[in-house]
């Protein structure tokens, strides 16, 4: 990256929410949400795309209420559907592509059903659909990747960030460095309050109270392309297969060697596929 966090962060009071933000480029608004971890954030998740999506759309990675350095949530509070057209209203944004991994794409397929005429392009990366069928997926309770997301957000210490970035990925050797493991773990425990209101809402669904409806799916008229890692151990690739049979105007891309973070892993190749699809789609 040539960009600085610094020289891009901004930060925006919507009716609810004071919601920081990374902000770069010019042209048709794409708005990145990133996944539930412990430490995630806007940059943490999309750092390696934000340059080269900013060279023909206007990006903004946003910390949703909860993570990062914006607000924090309470689980009876956490709507981030809600809190992403209340970010577009407080930006002057009408409609924009929205991309988003797990948490982040979960949140994106809901505004897609619930807020139809905010959305342009649905871009995915590992979302959770909730209690589907399974063939390949676990079929007891939470994956494994969930699991240790949940432990390193009871304790993020850099051992248990670096269980959750190993098992985020495929290539541990390149990804899960100890600068890294170290890197989210200092995140994550400088906003205690943010790892105190996820842990405490667990009984009730943090961080995801209210789920995409299923059985609209098939209203969401949107261009949409699914990415999906392989080796994907926190969601399977089964779960954008349903997506794929459920959502008329989609496409797949299945990468191999490719775990949970798709746009960090194969971030060139992600970014080629993005600029590709929202730009002649």
């Amino acid at each position: 990256m040539t960009f600085d966090a610094t020289d891009i962060a901004r930060t925006v009071q919507t009716a609810n929410w004071k919601l920081r933000y990374y902000e770069a480029g010019a042209g048709h608004p794409l708005v990145l949400l990133h996944g539930s971890g412990p430490g995630a954030t806007g940059w943490s998740n999309f750092a390696g795309n934000i340059e080269a999506l900013a060279a023909r759309f206007h990006v903004y990675a946003v910390d949703m209420p909860g993570w990062g350095d914006s607000d924090p949530a309470t689980v009876d509070r956490l709507d981030h559907v809600a809190a992403a057209i209340e970010f577009l209203d407080a930006v002057g944004i009408e409609r924009a592509a929205f991309v988003g991994n797990s948490m982040g794409g979960q949140t994106s397929l809901r505004l897609a059903t619930e807020h139809p005429g905010r959305i342009s392009h649905l871009v995915t990366m590992g979302p959770p659909v909730g209690r589907t069928p399974t063939l390949f997926g676990p079929g007891d309770g939470p994956s494994e990747g969930l699991k240790v997301l949940v432990q390193a957000y009871r304790d993020p210490s850099p051992a248990n960030m670096r269980r959750l970035v190993e098992i985020m990925v495929y290539d541990k050797a390149r990804f899960a460095t100890p600068e890294l493991c170290q890197a989210r773990s200092d995140a994550a425990l400088a906003r205690p309050e943010h790892l105190r209101n996820y842990v405490e809402g667990l009984p009730k669904g943090a961080p995801l109270p209210k789920w995409v409806r299923t059985d609209l799916l098939p209203s969401i008229q949107v261009p949409t392309l699914l990415i999906h890692g392989r080796d994907d151990r926190v969601v399977s690739y089964e779960t954008s297969l349903y997506l794929l049979a459920n959502i008329p105007d989609s496409r797949l891309v299945l990468l191999n060697r490719c775990g949970h973070w798709a746009m960090i892993e194969h971030a060139d190749e992600f970014n080629r596929l993005v600029t590709d699809f929202v730009a002649n789609n």
